[in-house]
């Protein structure tokens, strides 16, 4: 049994909360003095919870916390700003059945004032992997000057978060944004066929997601296939994702899967049938690849709390083939030893996200084996694999929440993005 605090789903009073194992799966649970008892599944799978986590100290039971009524970062939050995401406009050109906001069609806020937005980011951060969000960014004309500004003002990488159906349908407005330093285009793809589309978006879109990607890969804009994973509707097809992505190597870097979460446009207490756990995930990315990608080749976050991410590091070779880089059962180089684990983290999504110069389009002739073919082939052929699990108020757990890097920006304040997303949910 693991302690920690969570909140009351309904009311989102603080409450005491326990990891416990029934039946082979792993869930977190609490009572509110006022709504009772809620149990929420967290990990289902093949492997172990404490296999996939390690031991962990139980940092979100400790006293003193006032998470997350007062977020915003303090000196009980253990990680700085890795991503910074930043809404742009509240408006959107679909309707989508899930979605992290809940949005509607008000004013976007004038370019000044997001400027001096950004000014502020970059004087609290440092600098930071800035994503511009909304609603749908892309419906702002002046988003090629707000990246512009970004890179200007010391964001070494900026990305937008799309549904890319305006860079499929202006391709020149594409290459403005390329010629402001894009680096990335973190692109909404549920799947391979359009039931899916239909179901989660409402409309046919996988034409337009090929289009988008073709014009980014003409720019040499990286693109990161986004995937909310819902059941019953696309978590059999991450195999098939996977290799879509893979076979379209350079333009797309690699894949974010997104298990679905309870807040904004959905706000309704789950069902444990209705929750898609990383576990479920692990087992889902080994068996669907027919064990192209082996499991030891997928990593918890070192920066992120294990039970919020996984990554994995491959070449993309020729005729469906990989090559691993990744292996947890190396002793890690990674960002848990550094100074500033959530800067490394930083410049280590960057890297591989975004796409390297404009150099030849064609395969690396280096010997993969050979250092100069390798380094070859891993720059051309680069893919990651990568997850973000967000808590919702049935899973929200402080342990998670206090390790958070990926950051909301809003009227002054970075809120863990969690915190920031926070609703209660209708039983």
């Amino acid at each position: 049994m693991h302690k920690t605090t969570s909140v009351c789903p309904v009311c989102l009073r603080r409450v005491p909360a326990v990891r416990v194992e029934r039946d082979g799966r792993c869930y977190q649970e609490k009572a509110c003095p006022e709504h009772g008892a809620f149990s929420t599944l967290i990990w289902q799978g093949s492997e172990a919870l404490e296999d996939w986590t390690g031991p962990r100290e139980e940092t979100g039971a400790e006293p003193g916390l006032n998470c997350p009524a007062d977020c915003g970062l303090c000196d009980k939050h253990l990680r700085n700003t890795c991503c910074t995401l930043l809404e742009v406009t509240d408006r959107c050109n679909l309707r989508c059945r899930f979605c992290f906001a809940d949005n509607g069609q008000t004013q976007d806020p004038p370019l000044e004032r997001v400027k001096g937005w950004i000014n502020d980011i970059v004087r609290r951060t440092g600098g930071t992997l800035l994503q511009l969000s909304g609603g749908e960014p892309t419906l702002r004309d002046d988003l090629p000057e707000i990246v512009a500004y970004a890179k200007e003002t010391g964001c070494p990488y900026v990305q937008v978060n799309t549904n890319g159906l305006r860079l499929a349908e202006e391709p020149e407005y594409l290459r403005k944004l390329a010629r402001a330093g894009l680096d990335i285009v973190f692109l909404q793809f549920d799947g391979v066929t359009e039931e899916v589309y239909c179901t989660l978006r409402g409309r046919e879109l996988l034409a337009v997601k090929e289009a988008a990607i073709r014009v980014c890969g003409e720019e040499h804009v990286g693109v990161t296939l986004v995937p909310t994973l819902v059941p019953g509707v696309n978590t059999d097809q991450i195999g098939d994702t996977l290799r879509f992505g893979m076979a379209r190597v350079p333009a797309v870097r690699g894949v974010h899967f997104q298990p679905v979460s309870y807040f904004g446009r959905v706000p309704v207490l789950p069902g444990e049938e209705e929750r898609y756990t990383m576990g479920q995930l692990l087992d889902g990315i080994v068996v669907q690849t027919g064990g192209l990608i082996p499991r030891e080749s997928l990593v918890p976050s070192a920066c992120d709390h294990p039970l919020c991410g996984l990554h994995g590091d491959y070449i993309a070779l020729p005729r469906g083939r990989v090559y691993a880089l990744s292996n947890r059962n190396r002793p890690p180089v990674s960002c848990c030893g550094s100074a500033d684990p959530a800067r490394q983290n930083r410049d280590y999504i960057g890297a591989r996200w975004s796409r390297p110069g404009e150099g030849c389009c064609c395969e690396p002739e280096g010997d993969l084996h050979s250092l100069e073919g390798f380094l070859q082939w891993k720059q051309a052929r680069g893919f990651t694999i990568t997850s973000m699990n967000f808590q919702d108020a049935g899973s929200l757990d402080l342990e998670r929440l206090r390790q958070c890097s990926l950051h909301v920006y809003r009227e002054g304040k970075l809120i863990p993005f969690c915190a920031a997303y926070l609703t209660p949910l209708v039983l």
